[in-house]
């Protein structure tokens, strides 16, 4: 059982364990998540078990129904491919307004926490790397100077979050691999390369994306095997 720490709200740890043992595949699709057995697994009240499951619903790894609870959704490779595919077409667009529209102390701060992100890889801490990483993009989004496309683009990346937590960062040599590839967004964005930022953005989701289409195909072995041999239908993806 995780350790309720002060540095984070008990709704938020009960929130990340929950996710990380379902997407792992250690809660499967279909088991229903009954409030009073999770209070007294964490040992807590039930008021921020209730507060945890109401998150969790809004990330799609779960579903409330009428009379029978919160059960746990089982995620197909259709609905992934789909969330992805909107993901990258939303960082694209945020990516392609930044270039244009970022202010040069944004821009600093871009670049700021870019370098400082090399320094926990060098270190191979993951955790510090994940933390600068919603910075970065929350920065781009922040850029673009467009409260409606801010507001959409964050709230769907919120219910990625959970794949990207316990997947992304811990294959190996992917957090190299981010980086560089925020290299790539940023010195667009830092010419005021619309296009190119748009599409290094763009490029950049669906890169994570494969990590994940793995991971669910040797945990699963669901995923249907015309996708991961034909890449091309995420990867080529037309940015709009």
């Amino acid at each position: 059982m995780p350790n309720l720490t002060k540095n984070s709200t008990i709704a938020e740890t009960i929130l990340k364990s929950l996710s990380k043992e379902i997407v792992s595949g250690a809660i499967e699709p279909g088991m229903k998540l009954e409030e009073k057995t999770l209070a007294d697994q964490y040992g807590v009240s039930r008021t921020p078990v209730r507060d945890a499951l109401r998150q969790l619903s809004s990330t799609g790894l779960v579903e409330f129904r009428p009379r029978r609870g919160v059960t746990v959704v089982n995620m197909g490779i259709e609905g992934l491919l789909e969330m992805f595919e909107t993901q990258s077409e939303l960082e694209g667009l945020c990516a392609r307004l930044a270039a244009t529209r970022m202010t040069a102390v944004e821009r600093l701060q871009l670049e700021t926490l870019h370098e400082n992100s090399k320094n926990t890889i060098d270190l191979g801490n993951i955790e510090e790397y994940s933390k600068l990483n919603e910075q970065i993009h929350e920065l781009i989004y922040i850029g673009a100077h467009n409260k409606s496309m801010h507001q959409i683009t964050a709230s769907f990346r919120q219910r990625l979050a959970p794949f990207r937590s316990s997947i992304f960062f811990r294959t190996k040599g992917r957090m190299t691999e981010s980086y560089q590839e925020h290299g790539q967004i940023i010195e667009a964005i830092s010419d005021s390369d619309a296009d190119k930022a748009g599409k290094a953005a763009h490029d950049h989701t669906i890169s994570s994306s494969v990590n994940v289409l793995d991971y669910f195909q040797n945990r699963k072995g669901s995923v249907e095997s015309a996708v991961l041999s034909d890449p091309g239908m995420i990867v080529n993806t037309p940015l709009a």
